[in-house]
């Protein structure tokens, strides 16, 4: 054993040896020692911030992260975009797999590294290509002095103290006394249609009072994802509200006090300006700057630095702009207090750096917009640009459903999934078990493929179907991707049952922002409707307009407890909106991650009578209109502007609900408006004037009725070619499926017979005085033919209005059908009178007319061809008395 010792001490000497040398190393590689910067946010909440130490360590202090997955690692990179990161490497081996509250750590550089390798130093998870912050590192230590360099060094996200408000809800600030200044910070984990006031109270405010005359800033995001921050005063414990004078009161913003109470210039009262603004994490942030001595000292509370003041806060629903608001205006926050609102004493000054201990968690993370897939509603896919991708980095393409960017789907097992892949031949679509995408076998990785291949690629002219079935072997989390791109596609939640499950039919409303849903069962039927983003309500209504409709309505209240009731719309105002008492069965609401669901039983037809409820009766075999509206706050009793909605289907979808499908009631084409003029001048004024004149004009001499009834006819039949050809290009083709198009074909055939029956007209000889048999069946033919066409197109005119009506939901058509009754009446009457007449004429005879006649048709020279007036006229000159011989002779007794 003895010998072993000299060896066990040489190999100690030798591994201090290298420890030393390696220590001597990290050493003399010092040029950026002491350079320090801020992490930059990109997701899971990171804070912090990173100091060189020596030429191989780092130290993060006060590092708030949300736990990534095993694989998330500093890492090095040139840059923090998503191939730079992709080609990069890990830069120090502890994990990043667990949360990080407000610790200062030290963190070695893998063997090998030295900081000239890593131009970029970033949190980032590799399994899920996600980014969760980084920071630039300077090439030199000298940069480290640069005014530039400082700049790049502090992140917007990074205050000098912070405060906690309430368990959601934080307040940061960085004073900057000497430019008369403060940034703050409002941080609160809600959704994105809530807001986050915070401010300082008037000083002589009481104690119970602190409402009343703050200064408070609104911040939020907008419905685009926008961030804003706004200057709001506090002139009473309400809602934004104009009196009748015309001035403001309540929570209003500087700049509406501006300009309602006449102080002038609006940009002088709003001194409140954004500086940054994010959503992450199902967190909302927004940075904002305003002075501590404001010059608007009728609106803006004077902040004293180092002393305490009484600040208050709220968070709760926003109600975005209408046109008597143009503003994002907050509603009544209706939480206890400490939990949506409160005040508390605060000094600038006072070090509150440790008043926030780790990050904001959400309950809700996921902060894009959502989609449940329905059995036979296709999804349209697309691409475009991205705005806001939920996992950083990402390409500047992303892939968007029925119009959302890179939705979250959500899918239930064993119903169908269709896609309408519209995208682009270089975007193939596929479901994959990969969260990045672009072929995982590209980089060494293994992925399932569920669905879709190379060939699953279209153009919105010629787009590809891609039909999926989740199965029971499904996992709970898939993701939409391109086969090519990485990181184009989001997330699919795979689910057991849902609505799809529970009724036999469902469609998307206008917008495709509301599912409807439906089953009929006997005497009754079964409704559910869905929204597809948050809200505070949900309505559908029955009809083709807000106004004079029957609205269902299904809200939660401030207790968390769901509503569904029913109502009667005469106007556009608070006041007429009726809540009626139809009979309601079933009813059910609920909120999914802020999405209003509701669901009830109604009977088809109404078992009472006397009151306006007792009209609104569904006949499945009619189309039903149906629309929709959204709004942030609803409630029973007496409704005002608070519950006016905040956006609204722009028309309503006709939907059939024994065969369940539907169609979106289109805008009238102005084409087809053509059509029906064109079609009422041919139907209504050429060609029955050219059968007057033919019947009614033979009385006076010469051929003036053959000259009208030629012109007028011909002039019919091109007015009603054109109309046609109209209709046909609008339509994209001939369709008969409607009863008008049917019986305008009809009438369009008989019409066309009236040249070729003229052309075919059988000739009778001269002085014949007894009618041949084909002429005599041309006569029949002739007429039968004649009024079929007249009443088959005048039946034309009434049923395209009625088709129009039905389609478009013209709000003229009734008036339009009483001018056609009134112009076919007055129409009728004429022709009664002409009748009139000619039975008269011939009665004392005064027509100068042979009575025989077939079918009222008076024997006319039958020489004439109606083709060519020439030989008429040819005709008349050679039986014209100029050329007649008489002889006379004396009569015998």
């Amino acid at each position: 054993m003895a010998p072993l010792v000299p060896v066990a001490l040489l190999c100690i000497a030798l591994c201090l040896a290298a420890s030393s040398a390696s220590a001597a190393e990290c050493g003399r590689n010092t040029t950026l020692e002491g350079y320090s910067a801020d992490l930059r946010m990109s997701q899971h909440q990171l804070r912090g911030r990173m100091a060189v130490l020596d030429g191989c360590s780092f130290r993060v202090s006060s590092l708030d992260l949300l736990a990534g997955s095993a694989s998330a690692r500093w890492w090095r990179a040139e840059g923090s975009d998503l191939d730079a990161l992709s080609r990069g490497s890990p830069a120090a081996d502890e994990p990043l797999n667990r949360t990080f509250a407000s610790e200062s750590l030290v963190f070695r550089l893998l063997p090998g590294l030295s900081w000239p390798l890593v131009p970029v130093l970033a949190a980032f998870d590799p399994l899920t290509s996600s980014l969760f912050g980084f920071v630039r590192l300077p090439s030199n230590a000298t940069s480290n002095s640069s005014s530039s360099d400082t700049a790049n060094s502090s992140a917007p996200t990074m205050f000098d103290s912070c405060a906690q408000l309430s368990p959601r809800f934080r307040v940061r600030w960085t004073l900057r006394e000497a430019e008369n200044a403060i940034d703050v910070g409002l941080e609160a984990a809600v959704g994105s249609e809530y807001y986050m006031a915070f401010g300082w109270a008037d000083p002589g405010a009481k104690a119970n009072a602190t409402m009343i005359g703050a200064d408070v800033a609104v911040a939020g995001f907008t419905e685009d994802g926008l961030p804003f921050a706004e200057d709001y005063f506090v002139t009473r414990s309400s809602e934004c509200l104009l009196r009748a004078d015309g001035t403001a009161e309540g929570v209003c913003p500087d700049t509406f006090y501006g300009r309602r109470n006449g102080t002038g210039d609006t940009s002088a009262v709003n001194n409140t300006r954004l500086v940054y603004g994010h959503r992450r994490d199902g967190v909302s942030f927004v940075r904002f700057s305003r002075p501590l001595a404001s010059p608007d000292k009728r609106f803006d509370v004077a902040v004293n630095a180092t002393k305490d003041m009484t600040v208050i806060w709220a968070i709760g629903l926003l109600r975005p702009p209408d046109s008597l608001r143009p503003y994002y205006l907050p509603l009544n926050h209706g939480a206890p207090a400490g939990t949506a609102y409160g005040h508390l004493a605060l000094n600038l000054s006072a070090s509150a750096s440790e008043g926030c201990h780790g990050p904001l968690d959400a309950e809700d993370k996921e902060d894009q917009g959502r989609i449940t897939a329905e059995r036979q509603t296709p999804l349209v896919v697309t691409a475009g640009p991205a705005m806001h991708y939920p996992n950083p980095p990402n390409p500047s393409k992303v892939l968007y459903i029925n119009k959302k960017e890179a939705p979250l789907l959500k899918v239930e097992r064993g119903v169908p999934v269709t896609f309408s892949v519209e995208a682009g031949h270089d975007v193939p679509l596929y479901i994959t078990s990969d969260a990045v995408g672009g072929n995982a076998t590209a980089r060494n990785t293994s992925e399932v493929i569920y669905a879709g291949s190379a060939k699953s690629e279209g153009v919105p002219a010629t787009p590809t179907e891609l039909v999926w079935l989740p199965d029971r072997n499904t996992p709970d989390v898939v993701y939409y991707q391109s086969l090519y791109d990485p990181k184009m596609g989001w997330k699919i939640q795979v689910v057991d049952g849902g609505l799809s499950d529970m009724y036999n039919n469902s469609v998307l409303l206008d917008d495709q922002q509301v599912t409807f849903f439906w089953t009929l069962s006997g005497d009754s039927i079964n409704i559910a409707a869905r929204g597809e983003k948050k809200s505070g309500y949900l309505a559908i209504g029955f009809g083709s307009a807000m106004v004079n409709s029957y609205a269902y309505v299904g809200w939660i209240d401030a207790n968390g407890t769901g509503h569904v009731n029913s109502y009667w719309i005469d106007g556009k105002d608070g006041m007429s909106v009726h809540e009626t008492h139809e009979n309601l069965t079933y009813k059910r609401c609920r909120s999914e991650n802020g999405a209003i669901i509701f669901e009830f039983t109604r009977p088809l037809a109404t078992s009472c009578s006397g009151r306006v409820e007792c009209k609104n009766i569904i006949d499945p075999t009619t189309p039903l209109k149906v629309i929709w509206a959204m709004g942030s706050q609803w409630s029973s009793g007496r409704f005002s502007v608070k519950n006016m909605h905040s956006v609204t289907s722009n028309r309503p979808v006709r939907i059939l609900l024994l065969s369940g499908l539907a169609e979106a009631v289109e805008d009238l084409r102005p084409v087809l408006a053509v059509h029906g003029f064109m079609m009422f001048v041919a139907w209504g004024l050429l060609l029955p004037g050219g059968i007057v004149a033919a019947r009614y004009l033979k009385h006076i001499k010469g051929d003036l009725w053959f000259q009208a009834h030629t012109y007028l006819q011909y002039s019919g039949l091109s007015v009603m070619f054109l109309g046609v050809l109209f209709a046909v290009a609008e339509l994209r083709g001939f369709s008969f499926k409607s009863t008008h198009a049917k019986i305008g074909a009809v009438a369009f055939t008989f019409t066309f017979m009236q040249p070729i029956n003229a052309y075919l007209r059988p000739h009778i000889a001269e002085n014949a005085e007894i009618l041949s048999r084909n002429r005599v069946i041309w006569e029949y033919l002739h007429i039968f033919t004649e009024r079929t066409a007249l009443v088959a197109g005048v039946t034309a005119l009434f049923t395209g209005l009625q088709h129009l009506g039905h389609r478009y939901g013209s709000k003229t058509i009734k008036g339009l059908t009483c001018g056609l009754v009134v112009w076919v009446v007055s129409g009728v009457l004429v022709v009664a009178y002409l009748e009139y007449m000619k039975v008269k004429r011939r009665r004392d005879g005064t027509d100068g007319l042979s009575h025989k006649f077939v079918l009222g048709n008076t024997e006319e020279d039958d020489s004439v061809d109606l083709l060519h007036s020439d030989m008429f006229d040819s005709k008349m000159d050679s039986g014209s008395p100029g050329s007649m011989e008489v002889q006379l002779q004396p009569l015998k007794g």
